[in-house]
C-alpha cells in the first residue's frame, strides 16, 4: 500500500498530500538482513523550508499502522505535531500500511532528511531493532511511542499501561458475566502490547476460571490489528459455535468487528463485548448497548508529553522517567507511563468532557 510523508511545518495534518521521492537508504536492511527497501512517496521540503528549518531540531515520527491510519493514530499526529511546532520543532512524519520493510525504508528516508530524534511505532517491535541499533550508533536517539522496541536499548519509551488495560478489561468482563464462557481475541503477535493486555486479564479472570465459574474457550492473537483479519477469524470461530458469554478484544477495531458478525447473528447486546482506544464507533456501541466497555486513553496527554520528551532528550535536559522498563536489551529504559480509563455507558462523560468526542456525536443514534 502507498506509503505517504509529510513535513509538519505550518501544514496541518488534514490538508497535507504526498508527492516526489525519497532519496537513497542511509541505513537498510532488517534485523538479520542485508536487503534494501524501497521507500514510499513522500513529501520534500523547499529550498526556503530547508534553510528556516536548519535553526529549528527536526523531529522526525514514523508510524506503521495496519489499515493506512486509524482515529487513534490520526489523533496521535495532530496533537504531537502541533505541541512540537510549539516548542520550536518541525516534524517529518511518515505513514506506513506496507509492514516492517517499508517502514524502515520511511526511516531511512528520514535520516537523509537530518532528522534530529527519531519516534517510532514499530510495526513488527523485534524485527525492527537492527534498523534502530544502528540509527543509535549515528547518534540520532530514538524514542518507542506505544509499542517498545524489543532487543536493543532505546534513549525512552512512552506508552500507556497496557497491563492496566488487560486488568480493566478482567475487572469489567467478570462484574458482567462472573460466570459463563470467554472468547480472547488479542492484538498483533508483532506487538509486545498484545501480550501485556493478556497477561493483564489473566490476572483478573484467573481466579474465576480456577474456581470453575469462567472458562476461556479460545485465546487467539492476529497477524496485525486489522478489522478485517479480526472478521474472519472470529467469522470462522462463529461457525464451529457462537456459544460465548463475553468476547474480549484487544481494541476496539476488533471489538467492532465481533459486534458485527454477532449483530448479524442477531447476537448482539446479548454477548459482553470489551475494547480498548475509545474510538468513535465504540463509543456509540456502548450507548447503544452493545458493548460493554472500552478502555480511554487521554491521547492529548500522551502525545504532547511525548513532544516534551523528544525536546528534552534533544536538548539534553533531565526529564525524570516513571519508571524503568526491561525490553530483552540489558539496558533499563527510561519509561514514561501514562494511565488509561476505563469507560462504560456510566461515566461517557470523561471522554466528552476531554474533548475526544462530542456529545452529539456519540449519543447519535440514540438522541430523540
Amino acid at each position: 500500500m502507498k506509503a505517504v510523508a509529510v513535513f509538519f511545518g505550518l501544514l496541518l495534518l488534514a490538508a497535507c498530500t504526498a508527492a516526489g521521492k525519497a532519496g537513497p537508504a542511509a541505513i537498510s536492511g532488517t534485523a538479520g538482513s542485508g536487503g534494501n527497501a524501497a521507500p514510499g512517496n513522500s513529501s520534500q521540503k523547499t529550498e526556503s523550508g530547508a534553510k528556516d528549518a536548519e535553526a529549528r531540531p527536526v523531529i522526525g515520527f514514523s508510524i506503521a499502522t495496519d489499515t493506512f491510519i486509524t482515529e487513534r493514530w490520526n489523533k496521535d499526529l495532530k496533537v504531537f505535531s502541533g505541541a512540537a511546532q510549539e516548542l520550536g520543532a518541525d516534524v517529518i512524519v511518515q505513514l506506513s500500511a506496507g509492514g516492517t520493510r517499508e517502514q524502515i525504508a520511511q526511516i531511512n528516508y528520514m535520516i537523509n532528511q537530518k532528522i534530529d530524534i527519531l519516534v517510532v511505532i514499530a510495526h513488527d517491535t523485534e524485527m525492527i531493532s537492527g534498523v534502530i541499533r544502528q540509527i543509535r550508533n549515528a547518534g540520532i536517539p530514538v524514542i518507542a511511542y506505544d509499542r517498545m522496541i524489543v532487543g536493543v536499548p532505546v534513549d525512552a519509551y512512552i506508552s500507556f499501561d497496557s497491563l492496566e488495560v488487560g486488568r480493566q478489561y478482567g475487572l469489567a468482563v467478570s462484574e458482567a458475566v462472573p460466570q459463563g464462557k470467554y472468547l480472547v481475541v488479542n492484538g498483533s503477535l508483532h506487538d509486545v502490547n498484545s501480550f501485556e493486555i493478556s497477561k493483564g486479564l489473566h490476572q483478573i479472570i484467573d481466579p474465576l476460571v480456577n474456581a470453575g465459574a469462567v472458562t476461556v474457550e479460545q485465546e487467539i492473537y492476529l497477524e496485525e490489528w486489522s478489522f478485517d483479519e479480526a472478521l474472519e477469524r472470529i467469522g470462522a470461530i462463529f461457525e464451529e459455535t457462537t456459544d460465548f458469554d463475553a468476547i474480549i478484544c484487544g481494541n476496539d477495531n476488533i471489538a467492532s468487528a465481533a459486534i458485527q458478525l454477532l449483530s448479524e447473528r442477531r447476537l448482539a447486546g446479548k454477548v459482553a463485548v470489551v475494547g480498548q482506544d475509545a474510538e468513535l464507533i465504540s463509543c456509540q456501541h456502548i450507548v447503544e448497548g452493545l458493548q460493554l466497555m472500552t478502555v480511554y486513553k487521554p491521547i492529548g496527554k500522551l502525545a504532547s508529553r511525548a513532544a516534551r520528551l523528544a525536546m528534552a532528550i534533544k536538548s539534553g535536559q533531565d526529564f525524570p522517567p516513571d519508571t524503568f522498563t526491561d525490553n530483552q536489551s540489558g539496558t533499563p529504559i527510561p519509561s514514561y507511563i501514562e494511565k488509561p480509563i476505563a469507560v462504560n455507558k456510566d461515566n461517557m462523560d470523561i471522554v466528552i468532557r476531554d474533548g475526544f468526542h462530542s456529545r452529539e456525536d456519540i449519543y447519535r443514534n440514540v438522541m430523540d
